[in-house]
């Protein structure tokens, strides 16, 4: 009872701050009952004055790292918020002041077991901070004598308990919207709260995060303009991510990349490029691309930082993406519709030839425009927003790969305004599917289904064999007529006396209480 009144109270509290910020303007009230429809304009009374656009981020950013992280997510989910709240949360920046370095060397040390000067020959104090970790450039020694640069990130102290607290606040919100509202469980507000857990939790295990980063940096090793820096594997833990140390320009910074002798339209290119060749190639990528996590190395190398929060595809998601950007390429719209059938993303009930109509509604004007005038991601949501006119079925990875596509496309423009996307992309989309799709790949193909076939004329003796010795038990357990009417009558005698006792109970203490 009493934590339910505390989770009450700092559930009060966000609501205020929302309110207060003007975050609740993101709220559509249609199709809420009416006590929710007035607690909503109650609400948007206590708004301040003359507040601009914004809302959320000033709201999340007064109530706390945690709600900063929820922001950050939420903005790869427009799906839930809706597109208008996502582009809002896009905006957060989760910038903290540093903890101190006696804190920081402290972590270190419990997380390995040694002093600073036995792990590190030099440790500075930190150069950039965040809700949940920070960053100090260190340098270690080598076998050989040399010394290396290495960045090491740093987990801020109690942040795991601090966000467990607001989690807990979170879904006993969450449980309450449903009480006021079944209908609001469209929203899935409690769905989304386990999901932001989990994320949240993996995140807070670098381990996690070194192993990402090592799987795309195996992934991308033979790609010539894309590198991701590697985990110093023996002074990374739980609490502390150490890794190679990046000398580079941040994409957000195009005076100095210019002024550095780098071709800023060669580099947007690289981005587009690179992150379609994760995500269709791999499968695997970095869901977080935003300026601030690229930089260009002093050989014109684009190089990634921060794995905390990555996407996957599976090979039908891949095919999928590929076969639609490619089909958009060609004009070839019934293919494109197709894909959707073929991946079952559109209900079988629907028209082929009426969902390709509805796709060159979007496809034609693309090919009317001047390359710079085309926005890839602009397509991939109108697409999705026309799908969800023949009752396409949401699909989380394809929202977070069509979130990451629109960061990946800002950045890339930035670079250079007259970036022709459709050109950036096509030698990806169309190597792909020519290995995939292609006589190579339906011989790859053919050869993995024979390989599993295999696997399963392998085990049928193995199979055959549990079978033969769990229907051996259960012949021998099986009990005769007499012996299941012994059972049942021990049963009985067993309830009538629990019965009894119960009543015994109850009847002292009636006696108790009035004697």
């Amino acid at each position: 009872m009493l934590g339910a009144l505390v989770h009450l109270l700092r559930g009060v509290r966000v609501g205020f701050v929302l309110a207060r910020e003007g975050g609740l303007a993101v709220v559509d009230g249609e199709g809420l009952p009416p006590h929710l429809r007035l607690a909503l304009r109650l609400g948007r009374m206590l708004e301040r004055r003359g507040l601009g656009p914004g809302s959320l981020q000033r709201a999340l950013t007064r109530l706390g790292p945690s709600y900063v992280k929820v922001g950050q997510f939420l903005a790869t989910r427009p799906d839930i918020v809706g597109m208008d709240a996502a582009r809002d949360l896009e905006q957060l920046q989760d910038r903290v002041p540093p903890f101190p370095q006696d804190v920081a060397e402290r972590v270190v040390v419990a997380a390995f077991g040694k002093p600073i000067r036995e792990l590190f020959v030099s440790f500075s104090v930190p150069i950039a901070a965040a809700s949940i970790a920070q960053v100090h450039k260190a340098h270690v020694l080598d076998a050989d004598g040399t010394q290396r640069a290495v960045a090491v990130k740093i987990m801020r102290p109690g942040v795991r308990e601090g966000f467990q607290r607001d989690l807990d606040v979170m879904r006993f919100i969450a449980r309450v919207v449903h009480a006021l509202s079944p209908k609001a469980e469209r929203l899935r507000p409690r769905e989304v709260v386990e999901i932001l857990a989990r994320s949240v939790m993996m995140e807070m295990d670098f381990r996690l995060e070194a192993a990402a980063m090592s799987e795309l940096a195996d992934n991308t090793k033979g790609d010539p303009d894309f590198r991701v820096p590697r985990p110093d594997w023996e002074l990374t833990g739980r609490d502390v991510l150490t890794s190679e140390w990046i000398e580079g320009i941040r994409l957000n910074d195009r005076a100095a990349i210019v002024a550095a002798g780098h071709d800023p339209a060669a580099l947007g290119r690289t981005v587009i490029q690179s992150f379609l060749r994760q995500a269709i190639r791999d499968g695997f990528f970095h869901a977080d691309m935003h300026p601030g996590n690229l930089f260009v190395d002093p050989d014109g190398v684009l190089v990634a930082v921060d794995f905390g929060i990555m996407g996957r595809l599976g090979q039908r998601e891949r095919r999928f993406l590929a076969e639609i950007l490619l089909g958009f390429i060609l004009r070839d719209y019934r293919r494109v519709a197709q894909v959707h059938f073929e991946a079952g993303y559109v209900p079988s009930h629907h028209s082929v030839d009426d969902f390709a109509q509805a796709i060159r509604a979007i496809g034609e004007p693309i090919h009317q425009r001047k390359a710079d005038e085309i926005s890839m991601a602009k397509v991939l949501t109108l697409l999705f927003d026309i799908t969800a006119l023949f009752d396409m079925r949401t699909r989380t990875e394809l929202v977070m790969l069509q979130k990451t596509m629109v960061v990946v496309e800002g950045v890339a423009r930035s670079l250079d305004p007259k970036l022709d996307m459709w050109t950036g992309a096509e030698p990806v989309v169309r190597s792909w599917v020519a290995r995939n799709l292609g006589p190579i790949g339906k011989v790859e193909g053919a050869g993995r289904a024979v390989l599993t076939l295999a696997d399963v004329v392998a085990d049928i003796p193995d199979i055959a064999q549990r079978l033969r010795r769990v229907l051996v038990r259960l012949d021998e357990g099986a009990p005769d007529e007499a012996q299941a009417a012994r059972i049942a009558r021990k049963e009985r005698r067993r309830a009538t006396l629990s019965t009894v006792a119960l009543w015994a109970i109850a009847v002292g203490a009636l006696v108790m209480a009035f004697g």
